[in-house]
């Protein structure tokens, strides 16, 4: 009977070679002798490597999607031994990402290689977080040089094949184990990978292609932006060797607190003391907001210590839309803590007038339901 070379691999009949190779990469990794000694895993470590030589060759796979097996009858017993089979740099790769699909040497990286991401913090204050800002900033990050512009070399002179590695890009070195003979790859010292080396390079970057230096950017920060959030510059960031693409840069906010306003997401948090008289007579209350300046806030009579005025509207904008958060102001019943003889004699007045009003002890299961506990566990209910 035919063995299965898909289901060794874990892969579906119709999986590409790329799907094929990663399958066999992730479990040569897991079953390699030198990672796995146990008999089980060498075993099926031998089936996978049996099943990708198999089928990364189009003619024996072809074979088994015809319902043949190209291993019978003389076929190869698997393994490593096939003229064709190109399992063992892959094996290579897996474990040292030295070799490509084919066990020959990877292509030499190349000079010039994409610049980092850089990032940069700022600090706003709430009113600019509200209302956007464009922020000059100094970045001090690598640039093209302009000397060479990017080539690295000095006036016409021009890259050479890597000596060391012959152009390969790494270098190669022979380890003897219990396996036999292990070949690992590692980047090339003198050409660091890129396979040739400048014997003339530029007088100004020395050959990198790039050069540091202190520039001034204006970065965008639009409306809405919170502590923490970075906003993206593309192509702002690090040039890369030999001159290559710049990353980005990534601006950082950092919000300062505000001496009045609390912020929670797009709501704003403040506390107003209000006089115990004005409290029980109602009064009007102007708040400086953010956005719309003073606004008028009503305090309706007979309001209690710790009850919420909510301005609907006046918070922080949301960010990428028209929409604003609340304003809620926690009003804070002053008590006087003094009074002179007059103003004594007139709450006197006010006592005997308001008989019933007297101080006294309730249950705690009252207070419970219907108090402050009632209120704030309605509140984390969502009610």
């Amino acid at each position: 009977m035919a063995r299965d070379y898909y289901g060794l691999l874990g892969v579906a009949k119709n999986a590409t070679d790329q799907e094929i190779k990663r399958a066999y990469r992730k479990l040569a990794r897991e079953l390699h002798p030198d990672v796995n000694p146990d008999e089980a895993a060498q075993a099926r470590f031998r089936d996978v490597s049996t099943a990708y030589e198999v089928l990364s060759d189009p003619e024996r796979r072809r074979i088994v999607d015809m319902g043949g097996d190209p291993l019978e009858n003389g076929g190869g017993a698997g393994g490593f031994s096939g003229a064709g089979f190109g399992g063992l740099g892959d094996v290579f790769e897996a474990f040292f990402g030295g070799m490509n699909a084919s066990g020959g040497q990877r292509k030499p990286r190349g000079r010039v290689q994409p610049g980092a991401d850089s990032l940069l913090r700022t600090r706003l204050s709430l009113a600019e977080c509200a209302v956007g800002v464009t922020k000059h900033l100094t970045v001090d990050t690598a640039i093209l040089c302009d000397l060479c512009h990017g080539a690295g070399t000095n006036g016409d002179s021009k890259p050479v094949r890597c000596e060391t590695c012959g152009g390969a890009g790494e270098v190669q070195s022979v380890q003897r184990s219990f396996l036999g003979q292990v070949l690992t790859s590692r980047p090339c010292p003198t050409c660091r990978g890129a396979g040739e080396t400048i014997p003339d390079p530029c007088n100004k970057c020395g050959g990198d292609g790039r050069v540091r230096a202190r520039r001034e950017i204006a970065a965008p920060i639009p409306a809405g932006v919170a502590n923490g959030m970075r906003v993206r510059l593309a192509a702002q960031g690090e040039v890369g060797p030999g001159g290559g693409h710049a990353g980005d840069l990534y601006v950082e906010v950092v919000e300062q607190p505000h001496d009045i306003f609390v912020r929670d997401g797009d709501d704003l948090h403040c506390t107003i003391r209000v006089p115990m008289v004005d409290a029980a007579l109602g009064t009007t209350v102007v708040i400086d907001t953010i956005l719309d300046g003073p606004t008028e806030l009503s305090i309706t009579p007979g309001t209690q210590p710790g009850e919420v005025s909510v301005l609907r509207g006046h918070g922080m904008p949301k960010l990428r839309s028209g929409a604003r958060g609340d304003l809620l102001a926690h009003l804070e019943i002053v008590v006087p803590s003094k009074l002179d003889s007059k103003q004594n004699e007139l709450l006197r007045k006010y006592k005997g007038l308001r008989e019933r009003d007297r101080a006294e002890v309730v249950s705690a299961q009252s207070e419970h339901n219907s108090g402050l506990f009632a209120r704030l566990r309605a509140s984390f209910s969502g009610r």
